[in-house]
């Protein structure tokens, strides 16, 4: 019974880190570096992330640099941000790399705000179906014998409130994002 309850818990908080991560690499107007994650730059043949490559730092809200270790690596670096779904144009002196995030316009925020919710809503599903997994399998234990009627109504109730835990806190990081999203 524990370690399916330990189990869920754990995927549970997996669902959290996947739903944290794509908040990430929601572009919101200001300059984040976790907008380069899911970029991987061809270098000498292997898709490596940006990270791997080059020094990112914000220099200013809206202003993000990227300064390679090795020079030149600038050019396949900049190829891979204008092939990228990012929608920004680097601009390069040869030796750093300048990504300047324009502010959103009202009706970008709002299908930003859509688009987080959505995400939002898949994490929660993605934690209903983790506990619906559960129960199955404490409702085996119990068919084989191997836990009393007590026992399984007392494991149901935690993990009803481990999933109303993870969905709270799936909500709350939904709001967190949406408010920085909306008030840019």
């Amino acid at each position: 019974m524990k370690d399916i309850l330990a189990d869920a818990e754990n995927r549970m908080k997996k669902s959290l880190a996947v739903l944290q991560s794509d908040y990430g690499a929601v572009r919101a107007g200001r300059a984040n570096p976790a907008v380069l994650d899911k970029i991987r730059v061809d270098y000498y043949g292997t898709p490596t992330p940006v990270n791997q490559l080059a020094a990112v730092a914000v220099s200013e809200a809206r202003i993000l640099t990227i300064q390679p270790w090795d020079s030149s690596v600038c050019k396949a670096i900049e190829r891979a941000l204008e092939t990228s779904d990012l929608g920004i144009n680097p601009q390069s002196d040869g030796k750093l790399i300048r990504l300047t995030f324009p502010p959103l316009s009202e009706e970008r925020r709002r299908d930003l705000a859509k688009e987080i919710s959505k995400m939002n809503e898949e994490c929660k599903v993605a934690v209903r179906a983790i506990r619906r997994d559960a129960m199955d399998k404490l409702k085996e234990e119990k068919k084989n014998s191997e836990l009393t009627e007590d026992d399984l109504k007392h494991a149901e109730k935690k993990a009803q409130d481990l999933t109303d835990k993870y969905c709270k806190e799936a909500d709350h990081l939904f709001e967190t994002k949406k408010k920085e999203i909306m008030e840019i």
